[in-house]
Protein backbone atom coordinates (compact mmCIF):
# COMPACT_ATOMS: atom_id res chain seq x y z
CA UNK A 1 0.00 0.00 0.00
CA UNK A 2 1.45 3.59 -0.78
CA UNK A 3 0.33 5.90 2.14
CA UNK A 4 0.17 9.24 1.80
CA UNK A 5 -0.29 10.92 5.15
CA UNK A 6 2.04 10.04 7.90
CA UNK A 7 5.56 9.81 9.36
CA UNK A 8 5.69 7.21 12.17
CA UNK A 9 8.71 5.38 13.19
CA UNK A 10 9.64 3.30 16.06
CA UNK A 11 13.01 1.32 17.41
CA UNK A 12 14.69 0.10 20.42
CA UNK A 13 17.91 1.44 21.80
CA UNK A 14 20.11 0.56 25.43
CA UNK A 15 17.16 -1.01 26.74
CA UNK A 16 14.43 1.76 25.38
CA UNK A 17 11.31 1.01 23.29
CA UNK A 18 10.74 4.62 21.37
CA UNK A 19 7.85 5.40 18.68
CA UNK A 20 6.70 8.66 16.92
CA UNK A 21 4.93 9.85 14.71
CA UNK A 22 4.20 13.80 13.06
CA UNK A 23 0.48 14.99 13.75
CA UNK A 24 -0.94 16.02 9.71
CA UNK A 25 -3.82 15.02 8.59
CA UNK A 26 -3.80 15.06 4.68
CA UNK A 27 -7.20 15.24 2.31
CA UNK A 28 -5.74 15.01 -0.72
CA UNK A 29 -3.72 18.53 -1.62
CA UNK A 30 -5.09 19.83 1.77
CA UNK A 31 -3.62 19.82 5.17
CA UNK A 32 -6.57 19.39 7.38
CA UNK A 33 -4.99 18.85 10.55
CA UNK A 34 -1.88 19.46 11.95
CA UNK A 35 -1.69 17.72 16.28
CA UNK A 36 -2.82 14.63 15.45
CA UNK A 37 -2.13 11.51 17.77
CA UNK A 38 -0.85 8.34 15.38
CA UNK A 39 0.65 6.12 18.01
CA UNK A 40 -0.60 4.72 20.96
CA UNK A 41 0.38 2.53 24.09
CA UNK A 42 -1.38 -0.65 24.31
CA UNK A 43 -1.38 -4.15 26.34
CA UNK A 44 -1.34 -1.91 29.60
CA UNK A 45 1.21 0.14 28.18
CA UNK A 46 4.19 -2.74 27.17
CA UNK A 47 3.59 -2.21 23.46
CA UNK A 48 3.53 0.90 21.26
CA UNK A 49 1.62 0.96 17.85
CA UNK A 50 1.58 3.61 15.42
CA UNK A 51 -0.71 3.74 12.07
CA UNK A 52 -0.32 5.03 8.79
CA UNK A 53 -3.77 5.44 6.69
CA UNK A 54 -7.36 5.54 7.32
CA UNK A 55 -7.85 6.92 10.79
CA UNK A 56 -11.21 4.87 11.65
CA UNK A 57 -9.50 1.62 9.81
CA UNK A 58 -6.13 1.74 12.36
CA UNK A 59 -8.70 2.27 15.40
CA UNK A 60 -10.59 -0.71 14.61
CA UNK A 61 -7.01 -2.64 14.05
CA UNK A 62 -6.08 -1.16 16.86
CA UNK A 63 -8.53 -3.06 18.76
CA UNK A 64 -8.54 -5.96 17.02
CA UNK A 65 -4.44 -6.13 17.69
CA UNK A 66 -4.92 -5.47 21.62
CA UNK A 67 -7.59 -8.22 21.43
CA UNK A 68 -5.13 -10.67 19.58
CA UNK A 69 -2.01 -9.40 22.10
CA UNK A 70 -5.22 -10.68 24.89
CA UNK A 71 -5.76 -14.03 23.45
CA UNK A 72 -2.25 -14.95 23.04
CA UNK A 73 -1.10 -13.66 26.59
CA UNK A 74 1.17 -10.73 25.22
CA UNK A 75 2.79 -13.35 22.43
CA UNK A 76 3.71 -10.27 20.52
CA UNK A 77 4.53 -12.20 16.79
CA UNK A 78 1.77 -14.97 17.11
CA UNK A 79 -0.83 -11.76 17.91
CA UNK A 80 0.05 -9.57 14.73
CA UNK A 81 0.26 -13.32 12.97
CA UNK A 82 -2.69 -13.94 13.52
CA UNK A 83 -4.28 -10.10 13.42
CA UNK A 84 -2.86 -10.56 9.96
CA UNK A 85 -4.61 -13.15 8.81
CA UNK A 86 -7.55 -11.83 10.24
CA UNK A 87 -6.90 -8.31 8.35
CA UNK A 88 -6.22 -10.55 5.06
CA UNK A 89 -9.02 -12.48 5.07
CA UNK A 90 -11.98 -11.53 6.83
CA UNK A 91 -14.52 -9.75 4.56
CA UNK A 92 -14.79 -6.64 6.37
CA UNK A 93 -11.11 -6.54 7.39
CA UNK A 94 -9.41 -6.58 4.49
CA UNK A 95 -10.99 -3.48 3.21
CA UNK A 96 -9.77 -1.64 5.59
CA UNK A 97 -6.83 0.71 4.75
CA UNK A 98 -3.50 1.42 7.20
CA UNK A 99 -0.54 -0.30 8.10
CA UNK A 100 0.87 -0.43 11.37
CA UNK A 101 4.08 -0.20 12.94
CA UNK A 102 4.85 -1.73 16.43
CA UNK A 103 7.44 -1.79 18.89
CA UNK A 104 8.14 -3.89 22.11
CA UNK A 105 10.76 -3.72 24.43
CA UNK A 106 12.14 -6.56 22.41
CA UNK A 107 10.48 -6.47 18.76
CA UNK A 108 9.98 -4.03 16.38
CA UNK A 109 7.33 -5.26 13.77
CA UNK A 110 5.40 -3.62 10.80
CA UNK A 111 2.00 -5.13 9.45
CA UNK A 112 0.12 -5.03 6.84
CA UNK A 113 -3.44 -6.12 5.05
CA UNK A 114 -1.88 -7.83 2.65
CA UNK A 115 -0.73 -10.22 5.40
CA UNK A 116 3.07 -9.38 5.91
CA UNK A 117 4.44 -9.44 9.57
CA UNK A 118 7.81 -7.96 9.04
CA UNK A 119 10.92 -8.27 11.24
CA UNK A 120 13.33 -5.74 10.02
CA UNK A 121 17.14 -6.59 10.77
CA UNK A 122 18.18 -3.33 12.02
CA UNK A 123 15.11 -3.11 14.67
CA UNK A 124 13.98 0.09 13.17
CA UNK A 125 10.20 0.42 11.75
CA UNK A 126 9.09 2.96 9.36
CA UNK A 127 5.52 3.57 7.81
CA UNK A 128 3.94 6.40 5.90
CA UNK A 129 5.01 8.64 3.25
CA UNK A 130 8.05 10.20 4.78
CA UNK A 131 8.54 6.94 6.48
CA UNK A 132 11.63 6.28 4.37
CA UNK A 133 13.55 9.44 4.98
CA UNK A 134 13.18 8.95 8.78
CA UNK A 135 14.17 5.63 8.41
CA UNK A 136 17.15 6.88 6.41
CA UNK A 137 17.90 8.67 9.20
CA UNK A 138 17.47 7.05 11.88
CA UNK A 139 19.77 4.69 10.76
CA UNK A 140 22.90 6.56 10.14
CA UNK A 141 22.01 8.22 14.42
CA UNK A 142 22.22 4.62 15.39
CA UNK A 143 25.49 3.74 13.89
CA UNK A 144 27.44 7.21 14.32
CA UNK A 145 25.92 8.08 17.63
CA UNK A 146 25.27 8.13 20.68
CA UNK A 147 21.96 9.45 21.31
CA UNK A 148 19.16 7.97 22.97
CA UNK A 149 16.43 6.05 21.35
CA UNK A 150 13.85 9.47 22.10
CA UNK A 151 16.28 11.32 20.44
CA UNK A 152 16.96 9.32 17.36
CA UNK A 153 13.24 9.03 17.05
CA UNK A 154 12.68 13.00 17.37
CA UNK A 155 15.18 13.96 15.01
CA UNK A 156 14.32 11.50 12.42
CA UNK A 157 10.80 13.00 12.63
CA UNK A 158 12.42 16.39 11.85
CA UNK A 159 14.65 15.51 9.33
CA UNK A 160 11.40 13.32 7.38
CA UNK A 161 9.07 17.05 8.00
CA UNK A 162 11.75 18.82 6.08
CA UNK A 163 11.54 16.69 3.19
CA UNK A 164 7.84 14.99 3.47
CA UNK A 165 5.14 17.30 2.25
CA UNK A 166 2.38 14.77 4.12
CA UNK A 167 4.58 15.00 7.26
CA UNK A 168 4.64 18.35 9.48
CA UNK A 169 7.24 19.06 12.72
CA UNK A 170 3.80 18.40 15.29
CA UNK A 171 5.69 15.19 17.01
CA UNK A 172 4.17 12.75 19.45
CA UNK A 173 6.77 10.56 21.01
CA UNK A 174 6.11 7.61 23.60
CA UNK A 175 8.21 4.74 24.68
CA UNK A 176 8.61 1.94 27.26
CA UNK A 177 11.70 0.75 29.18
Amino acid sequence: MKTKSTTVIGLIRDGKAVIGSDGQVTMENTIMKHGAKKIRKIFGGKILVGFAGATSDAFTLFERFESKLEQYKGNLLRAATELAKDWRTDKFLRRLEALLAVVSSEKTLVISGTGDVIEPDDGIVSIGSGGPYAYAAARVLLKYTKLSAREIVEESLKQASDICIYTNAHITIEEIE
